[in-house]
């Protein structure tokens, strides 16, 4: 039998987990037979993220941390470690964006309200960076370790409104690149690091941005649908996939690539 895309019993820890794509993702690869850590910021979401995953089986444990502080993070690999007895995966899927780091359809650049940038950046970027630190920590002494990292469509091009979101994002294709490289050059070729690039998906925090109440698009998602050749939003289901692959001996040789799942987006200038 090929056990190139066998994930059965991998240790997989995710962040962001009580989230839309990330925590359909969790689910998704322990529906596969992994071993997955629930990670997010409330217990209360963490508690339903790890009562939905008991569901899939008994295979499951979850954590409430603060992906930007290193104490918090150690504490929680040192107990991921002691109870599983190593990690082999790390998925970064923590993030988000807040209202004044965007620029609205009536303001301009001036009006970004730099503390919300900040506070952008380091959910994004310092919750992709400090996690992989700590754990690739693990991943070193083990010889062995795998990080997959959310990056997004608003990252290789001046996608409008998001600025903070988008300058965090192509921090982390940079940051990917980075470690990619670093990790191999020193520890070999068993520790990789690679990121996904979802283009447009529905979630309550898009919808009314991206779609009327009666199911026809906005302005803003008319422009995306325009831009993407499938002409269509993306299926949440349709990145499980592409991070199974990733996480997989499948992609081997596989390591510093930023992967789009986009329908298309990103591959057309719409002309």
């Amino acid at each position: 039998m090929n056990q190139l895309f066998n994930i059965e019993d991998k240790v997989i820890v995710v962040t962001g987990s009580t989230g839309i794509l990330a925590g359909g993702t969790a689910r998704y690869l322990q529906e596969q037979g992994a071993y997955v850590v629930y990670l997010g910021r409330s217990q209360e979401k963490v508690d339903a993220a790890v009562a939905a995953g008991k569901e899939i089986s008994d295979k499951c444990a979850g954590f409430v941390c603060d992906i930007t502080d290193e104490k918090t993070m150690e504490q929680v690999c040192a107990k991921v470690v002691e109870s599983c007895g190593r990690v082999d995966v790390l998925i970064n899927g923590a993030g988000g964006n807040m209202p004044g780091a965007t620029i609205g359809p009536d303001q301009d650049v001036f009006d970004l309200k730099l503390d919300d940038y900040g506070k952008v950046l380091d959910l994004n970027l310092k919750g992709t960076v400090m996690p992989s630190m700590v754990f690739a920590k693990v991943f070193k002494a083990q010889g062995s370790g795998n990080i997959v990292n959310f990056s997004s469509m608003s990252s290789p091009q001046a996608l409008t409104r998001v600025l903070g979101y988008s300058n965090a994002k192509a921090a982390i294709d940079n940051f990917t690149r980075w470690m990619a490289t670093e990790m191999a050059l020193k520890y070999g070729d068993k520790i990789r690091v690679n990121a996904i690039a979802p283009g447009f998906f529905i979630s309550h925090q898009n919808r009314a941005l991206l779609t009327n109440e009666d199911g026809t698009f906005t302005a803003r998602g008319q422009q995306v649908i325009n831009k993407t050749p499938f002409r269509r939003f993306g299926e949440q289901a349709e990145v499980y996939g592409t991070i199974h692959y990733l996480i997989s001996d499948a992609s081997a040789f596989v390591t510093g690539t930023v992967a789009a799942v986009d329908g298309g987006f990103s591959a057309y200038s719409g002309v």
